[in-house]
């Protein structure tokens, strides 16, 4: 009598992160000289979690991310004079334009949150990360309380 060969399939698991699995922490990181590309990119990554081992895309895995000094941040080449930052604002004749550098002077939040917002995905968990960045011009903020980690970027 021949005896029959029996096969063991190991089956090997993907561990998915769900929500409120994983504890968000605290980064803050220094826009002084940086050029904006680059520091939205490393932030963008920082939000969406893609820094950790247990990124799942359709969960919020990212961290709460603080940018100081944003009115110093880096513009290279010419583009605080020549790029173009505009807004439409509903009404005939109303598509308003104002340069890189006059935004950066007047509100330099909104360059930063800008180019974040276009990294991240355009969708709710897109808007929901976009939430937990928060720009400030001076060094000055109101999460001082937290024990934030510093973002090497």
């Amino acid at each position: 009598m021949a005896m029959k060969k029996q096969v063991v399939h190991l089956r090997r698991q993907t561990w998915v992160a769900k929500n409120g699995e994983v504890a968000k922490q605290w980064r803050t990181i220094d826009a002084d000289g940086v050029s904006l590309g680059r520091l939205a990119s490393d932030v963008a990554i920082v939000l969406m979690g893609k820094h950790r081992p247990e990124y799942t895309p359709h969960v919020d895995c990212g961290d709460f991310v603080i940018v100081t000094n944003a009115s110093k941040v880096g513009l290279t080449g010419r583009k605080a004079d020549q790029k173009l930052k505009s807004h439409y604002t509903g009404y005939p004749g109303g598509l308003k334009a104002e340069t890189f550098g006059t935004t950066r002077d007047r509100k330099p939040e909104l360059l930063i949150e800008d180019a974040v917002r276009r990294m991240l995905p355009k969708n709710r968990l897109g808007r929901q990360m976009l939430k937990k960045l928060k720009v400030y011009p001076g060094t000055e903020h109101p999460h001082a309380g937290v024990n934030a980690i510093e973002l090497n970027g």
